[in-house]
């Protein structure tokens, strides 16, 4: 069984079933790598931002949306993030990006720790955009 590189608790589930039932679209996340958005996993509707070649694919979660809601960033980015596991969390206030949660008072954020020596023998290989 591999390992996978991301994941996301019941309550960042919950908010993601709301935004796609708001927003009518498929959803994706791109982990920010700083600046002024920190470094918040920003929520947008497919299409909206674009991936590319720079950009690395992280995995689909699962959070019973229509659809997997891909998680992305950048390959820069993933040098330094590359031996650690991502969980998407939730949290109350206003984030400082163009993430579309928002309006709705709560943010993302991210939760992470170390790979185990098991985890990283068994780790998912990435794609790039």
């Amino acid at each position: 069984m591999s390992t996978q590189r991301i994941g996301i608790t019941e309550e960042a589930s919950v908010l993601l079933r709301t935004l796609r039932e708001t927003h009518g679209k498929p959803l994706m996340f791109h982990q920010s790598g700083g600046c002024c958005d920190g470094s918040a996993p920003m929520c947008f509707t497919q299409g909206t931002f674009l991936t590319g070649p720079a950009d690395v694919l992280l995995g689909q979660l699962e959070p019973g949306t229509p659809e997997p809601v891909p998680v992305w960033i950048s390959k820069a980015q993933f040098q330094y993030w590359s031996h650690t596991h991502i969980t998407i969390d939730v949290t109350e206030g206003r984030g400082a990006g163009f993430s579309i949660e928002g309006p709705t008072g709560q943010r993302f954020i991210v939760r992470s720790r170390l790979f185990t020596d098991e985890e990283s023998q068994s780790l998912e290989p990435v794609t790039t955009g």
